[in-house]
């Protein structure tokens, strides 16, 4: 999958948005207007839009930029397990809404795709969609019927196959969970924080993945994803690491949940997360709170290129 490729050089500098787990905290005005005053080439969504909230997967795939996106666990929750049938507002028999939201993205959507975006010079790859999270595999009757997956190495191999197919030079890849490999404490970014002993909770599927392209030679710009929200179960007097930079890869982890914050005076505040690349190569990650209505930004600097030290919370 790919726009039509143009005769004019890609752009070298890039701001992309990525838009954390959504939850239903989604306005479709108030969005777009925040994403055009960021001025963002790119928007990134990494799932969970809702509980098949089909409304707001249409507004997002409206929205006018270069876009990509994966869906999370609640964006099959009343389809991908039969707990979730049982307890499905609709009758299964009569509509399907999670092909709904598939056919509404079209190819923007990447779980276990590739979308080549040329006038960026990056290809956009997702890893398995619908993800928990975990060594378990989950849903297994449901990924064997959408996507033809019934393991993980099998996971590895659909992905494997879009990384090979991808035409630019330039890969980011998006997930609904984050990979194995960032850390086992509680705060670590697929940390499980409900368990005090914590645990790596991240798809060792996805951390395969980035190993077997960074073998093959292309340049990972950067990995972002997000299902481990920012605020912790067992302790309130901090936050979950939201990026790490590891073997010469910048992670980053979108979940800020809730990601609009409203006022007494009627504003409204939206939360993104940025990443702004040179070359294929990150230079600074902030999570920037827009208020559209004053045309205002708030931004913190999550990571710079510049600097030796990251932010983790």
């Amino acid at each position: 999958m790919s726009e039509h490729f143009s005769s004019q050089s890609p752009k070298t500098e890039l701001k992309i948005a990525i838009v954390g787990d959504i939850h239903e905290q989604w306005d479709a005005t108030g969005d777009r207007q925040a994403l055009e005053l960021l001025e963002v080439d790119c928007v990134l969504f990494v799932g969970d839009f809702g509980n098949e909230a089909i409304e707001i997967v249409e507004n997002a795939a409206a929205l006018p930029f270069p876009k990509a996106a994966i869906f999370g666990n609640h964006d099959a929750w009343y389809t991908a397990s039969d707990w979730g049938r049982k307890k499905s507002p609709y009758d299964h028999a009569l509509e399907d809404r999670v092909q709904v939201q598939f056919d509404l993205l079209g190819n923007a959507h990447v779980g276990y795709g590739c979308l080549d975006l040329p006038s960026l010079n990056i290809s956009v790859i997702g890893s398995r969609p619908f993800s928990w999270g975990g060594g378990k595999w989950k849903n297994k009757k449901f990924l064997s019927e959408r996507f033809g997956v019934n393991n993980f190495d099998e996971s590895l191999k659909l992905m494997m196959r879009r990384v090979e197919s991808a035409q630019c030079d330039n890969v980011i890849f998006l997930g609904h969970n984050g990979p194995t490999g960032l850390g086992t404490a509680p705060e670590d970014m697929c940390g499980r924080d409900w368990d005090p002993l914590g645990g790596d909770f991240g798809d060792p599927d996805f951390e395969q993945a980035i190993t077997a392209t960074k073998e093959l030679g292309k340049n990972i710009s950067f990995v972002t994803f997000g299902h481990m929200h920012y605020t912790l179960r067992h302790r309130k007097d901090r936050l979950r690491t939201r990026i790490k930079h590891q073997d010469q890869i910048l992670y980053v982890n979108a979940a800020q949940v809730p990601r609009l914050k409203n006022y007494p005076n009627g504003d409204r505040h939206h939360a993104f997360t940025v990443v702004t690349l040179n070359d294929g190569q990150p230079q600074k990650s902030e999570l920037v709170w827009v208020n559209p209505i004053q045309n205002t930004q708030e931004c913190q600097t999550l990571w710079d290129c510049h600097q030796l030290e990251f932010a983790s919370s």
